[in-house]
């Protein structure tokens, strides 16, 4: 591992600090960017992702994903962790930090929304920023893909519902354009870029030649991570700064359940013998949001200065620095698991 990747932490560190920053002195700037969006997507948000994630579709062999049956236990893992534990722990802890814990400092108009930003963060399971997450566990992108793949499926199907058993409403309205055009701009479009570079690659003759590709597209990848984080605590520097004491509640229960259930899933991965390159992507995609969907959802519902909304972009800001230490703590306790040959690794 290079020196900059070995201390991203400190370049993300500074990364946030120089987005709040900037994003305090050039507002209008940070506010034209936020303005080039298609159905809730900021699209110069998804040329970073997709610069993120195209290194690691480029390593998806096809051929390989059918391989993925004969390990399902990390797929169920994450199944169950994101539909039947997940969205119920972070309505569990919002009713009781809002409801019962902080109720002396939130009327409770106010924090009825926070809960309902937190419970949409809850429900929706990420698609892109796992890839990264993936990777830099070095987790199986073949079985990566299919996670998500499957997730994306489920997601169709189960966010409204179980968002309307926990809000308790029946009307809520899923913006279908931003489900729909997340995945294909995370997912399908970044995916296709990958097989086709790869296959001309392998048709080179060159063995070395893909492995080469990667090597020099990595840095790329760390960029984007980087140049995302500036921009997104650039669009919410003037909220961070306004609203301190605001955030810092919010972001205590959001802590707790992402470390929570980062923890549940790695001690059930820990259980299930996995390996590590399927437990540490299972453990990660468990662990994270799909931040784009929960802050469309709260807007159309609560309105673009509620509460909801508001704790949704918390939820953007805690998600980044919470999972970049967890992919740190999974690759120091990787020999914790097994290997392909169901021995623990060596310690290297």
């Amino acid at each position: 591992m290079g020196l900059f990747e070995r201390y991203l932490s400190v370049w993300v560190g500074l990364a946030i600090v120089l987005g709040v920053i900037l994003g305090n002195l050039w507002p209008d700037l940070f506010a034209l960017v936020a303005a080039v969006e298609y159905a809730h997507v900021n699209l110069v948000i998804a040329v970073l992702i997709w610069v993120m994630i195209y290194p690691m579709m480029v390593q998806i062999d096809f051929a390989a994903v059918k391989d993925v049956r004969k390990s399902p236990k990390g797929l169920v893992l994450t199944l169950v962790v994101n539909w039947l534990i997940k969205p119920f722990t972070m309505a569990m802890l919002g009713w009781l930090f809002f409801k019962v814990l902080f109720v002396e400092w939130v009327d409770p108009q106010t924090a009825t929304e926070y809960i309902a930003g937190m419970i949409l963060l809850g429900v929706a399971p990420c698609t892109a920023m796992v890839f990264v997450w993936s990777q830099l566990t070095k987790g199986d992108p073949n079985y990566t893909l299919v996670q998500v793949s499957v997730n994306d499926l489920i997601m169709v199907v189960a966010f409204a519902p179980i968002c309307a058993f926990l809000l308790g409403v029946s009307d809520i309205q899923v913006p279908w354009e931003t489900l729909l055009s997340s995945v294909f701009l995370y997912v399908v479009l970044p995916l296709v870029a990958g097989v086709l570079t790869r296959r001309k690659l392998e048709s080179d003759g060159d063995p070395a030649s893909l492995a080469r590709f990667v090597g020099n597209l990595k840095p790329w990848s760390i960029v984007g991570l980087l140049a995302t984080v500036v921009l997104l605590f650039g669009f919410q520097a003037g909220t961070i700064l306004e609203q301190p004491q605001n955030i810092m509640l919010i972001a205590i229960p959001l802590l707790i359940q992402t470390y929570g259930i980062f923890f549940i899933a790695y001690y059930a991965a820990k259980k299930l013998k996995l390996s590590h390159k399927v437990a540490a992507p299972a453990c990660m995609i468990a662990t994270s949001n799909f931040f784009e969907l929960a802050v469309a959802v709260a807007i159309s519902l609560f309105g673009l200065h509620s509460g909801a909304a508001l704790a949704t972009v918390v939820g953007v800001l805690v998600e980044v620095p919470v999972m970049l230490s967890l992919v740190a703590f999974v690759n120091r306790h990787k020999t914790q698991f097994e290997d392909d040959t169901g021995e623990h690794p060596a310690v290297s």
